[in-house]
């Protein structure tokens, strides 16, 4: 059976929150990266009656967290993030005028471990190259891509610690390591999948030429 994944564009900039249960009507569920309006992502767990196990950071960029610190503190969810962008997560920083609170309590996780949470468990893989510390998330046929991988596009790498040859590695070792039909839930837009990725994304033809 697919997971149930529920998808929220939050913030100023659309940025997708996914929540994530084992199954329709599963009584827990994931939160990943709970960019903005907490109060609306609490309603909206409590509309399908999922509590929330766990909380997965893809990275810090201030549009991905957000809603951290107030989803994490009203319902007990452990929050999980790469050490290498812990700091960000504690002292974020944001636009002009957009105020964010920082978070301190997270566990980390670096990359090749799994974390299991509401009956779900998730590869861990580091994927640099768009941000310090940027992982993706796998679980049954579902790559939690953040901003590494869009439909038609991928991350950007003229924000600090980003390089277009590590984003492509990334992603590289993405397409390689799970089948053509996964399916990608990015950090903006629409779903997709790595075959349709790598057939006609226009930011991967050197991947193709080198398949």
């Amino acid at each position: 059976m697919p997971l149930a994944v529920d998808t929220y564009s939050l913030g100023p900039v659309g940025t997708n929150c996914y929540v994530v249960r084992e199954r329709r009507g599963a009584a827990e569920c994931v939160v990943i990266d709970p960019g903005w309006d907490a109060a609306h992502l609490r309603l909206e767990l409590a509309r399908t009656g999922a509590a929330c196990a766990a909380i997965l950071l893809t990275h810090t960029h201030f549009d991905h967290i957000g809603a951290v610190a107030d989803l994490a503190e009203a319902t007990g969810a452990p929050v999980h993030v790469s050490p290498d962008a812990v700091g960000a997560l504690e002292s974020p920083l944001g636009p002009p005028g957009v105020a964010l609170r920082g978070y301190g309590a997270a566990l980390s996780v670096s990359g090749g471990e799994t974390v299991d949470a509401a009956g779900v468990s998730f590869e861990v893989l580091d994927v640099p190259g768009h941000a310090p510390g940027h992982l993706s998330y796998y679980a049954d046929g579902c790559l939690f891509s953040g901003d590494v991988l869009f439909a038609g596009g991928v991350g950007r790498v003229d924000l600090p610690g980003g390089d277009w040859d590590t984003l492509l590695e990334s992603i590289r070792t993405l397409a390689d390591r799970y089948p053509p039909e996964t399916v990608v839930y990015s950090g903006h837009g629409p779903p997709t999948t790595i075959a349709t990725e790598l057939a006609a994304n226009p930011f991967l033809a050197e991947l193709r030429a080198a398949r």
